[in-house]
């Protein structure tokens, strides 16, 4: 336990109100739940009661735990009952009017000690401090659903915060077996604006006819081990939830168009179709749909004799060339090289085919990245225009002859799973250089809050700074779009690293 903090208040019993109540709790403090509406407070306790005799009946925790738990929450309709809280979280309605009266009312009816949390996903923690006497004494502790679950929570810092309560919030969070990450209160916070490449880049792909969803999703899943596909997590959020946020987010930073919603899903909104809970979204979710098969490219019947080599530097995509399992020859080109036929095939760094094939004056098929090319069961592809029929068959012949199923994109810059870690990295970048959040905080919240198999930032390391600026710059380039801009600090690491400094 938090030794500054004994009793805890959780303002609001609907389900994110009743998960906190219900960590807090379990965690060993003195809880009240308190919810205006009559019964509402005592309701969630029966589900929250319900929820831990299954996991008795599980083995997971004892009876006597249960009961434990059970006894340290009280429920409350009148507000008076949370004055002697150490700590108190809002869990209300996201409305910044309605915020900051009941903080007012809180603020005069508690003890001049106490902490003040909010656990906002949306609204500045420094405007709903704002309203206090005291907004020093103001925080944001942001859990996720489901609280009792889910390890993150993001202790946020308004421009008035001082720095031992918001430590004392850190402390509190990390006693209750959480992942505490502080972060300023910008906009989106750490994930829900690190996370909105992870969206907006699937959708664009999908906008510009590069591929179908499913295929997008299994290229994200597959090759890039992320959990679940975008649109599939758009589905499961609901495209209400998530389209709100990516709006928000775009208003709150003034039409920053790195952050522009999409078209496609708002006409979703639109039409009702909100994913799982309203039956479709993307994909359909009645009880007779089948999902849509992925587009993997038929098989190839091509000559089995190959004339094959490897080139160059290919610390971009490792597993790759220990995939191919060709010797590396011409070790002096710095450009990543698997020649088969004659046709130069490459690793995307966000320039197109097309654009390579002029270039070089050879028929170029891109590959996308991919975590580990050995162990995935997919390889995206986007082939030159210039290419004839047959060059392009002869690399899907190949990669299907070493096992791959060939998903054969768009020629377009980047692809999906490369494109989308490289605006991920870049928006981590971006927000640490705005002195949003630490370095290793973003990773922890990334790959903690939303599950990403890496965090950004140990990903840019990993992939290398100036790969990842060459990239974003190419991209830059290509639409001619602020969207695409570098982050400074993406500059400043890729200039540290040619130099071979830290």
């Amino acid at each position: 336990m938090s030794t500054d903090i004994k009793n805890v208040a959780v303002i609001g019993a609907g389900t994110m109100g009743a998960g906190i109540a219900q960590v807090a709790a379990q965690s060993g403090y003195q809880v009240v739940l308190f919810d205006l509406e009559k019964g509402k407070a005592a309701e969630a306790k029966a589900t929250i009661a319900a929820r831990l005799g299954k996991s008795v009946a599980k083995g997971k925790i004892s009876q006597e735990q249960k009961e434990t738990l059970l006894e340290a929450m009280f429920c409350s309709e009148t507000l008076a009952d949370v004055a002697e809280a150490d700590l108190v979280i809002e869990a209300i309605v996201e409305n910044l009017e309605i915020k900051q009266s009941l903080f007012r009312q809180l603020e005069d009816l508690c003890k001049p000690s106490v902490i003040l949390a909010t656990n906002t996903s949306s609204i500045s923690v420094t405007s709903i401090a704002s309203a206090l006497a005291r907004p020093e004494r103001c925080i944001g502790l942001h859990f996720f659903n489901p609280a009792p679950l889910m390890k993150l929570v993001e202790v946020v810092r308004g421009i008035a915060s001082a720095t031992d309560i918001v430590e004392t919030g850190k402390s509190w969070v990390e006693s209750c077996g959480k992942h505490a990450v502080i972060t300023r209160s910008l906009p989106g916070f750490i994930v829900n604006r690190v996370a909105r490449p992870f969206y907006a880049e699937g959708l664009r792909a999908l906008e510009c006819g590069v591929a179908e969803v499913q295929d997008i999703d299994t290229i994200m899943t597959q090759a890039g081990q992320f959990n679940m596909g975008p649109f599939e997590l758009m589905d499961l959020i609901g495209h209400d939830v998530n389209y709100a946020v990516t709006k928000s987010v775009f208003d709150a930073y003034y039409q920053d168009k790195r952050f522009l919603p999409s078209l496609v899903q708002k006409e979703l909104v639109e039409a009702g179709f909100l994913g799982r809970k309203s039956g479709r979204g993307f994909y359909d979710y009645s009880a007779d749909a089948t999902k849509p098969e992925v587009n993997i490219a038929p098989s190839c019947s091509v000559n089995v004799d190959w004339t094959l080599s490897l080139s160059g530097d290919w610390s971009q995509a490792p597993t790759f060339a220990k995939w191919v399992g060709l010797p590396i020859t011409n070790t002096q080109s710095t450009q990543p090289c698997l020649e088969v036929n004659g046709v130069r095939v490459m690793p995307t760094q966000c320039e197109t085919a097309s654009q390579l094939s002029y270039q070089l004056e050879q028929p170029v098929v891109l590959v996308d990245y991919c975590q580990d090319y050995g162990s995935s069961d997919v390889i995206a592809i986007a082939p030159a225009i210039q290419n004839t029929e047959e060059q392009t068959k002869a690399v899907i012949g190949y990669f299907q002859a070493k096992g791959k199923r060939v998903i054969v994109l768009d020629d377009y810059p980047g692809l999906i799973a490369w494109r989308t870690w490289m605006m991920l990295i870049n928006e981590a970048l971006d927000l640490v250089n705005q002195k949003g959040a630490s370095l290793a905080d973003v990773d922890v919240a990334m790959k903690s809050g939303v599950n990403y198999p890496f965090g950004p930032i140990e990903q840019g390391q990993s992939l290398g700074w100036s790969r990842v600026l060459q990239s974003i710059e190419n991209l830059q380039a290509f639409y001619c779009e602020e969207r695409y801009r570098p982050s400074p600090l993406l500059r400043r690491f890729a200039l540290q690293s040619q130099r071979g400094e830290k």
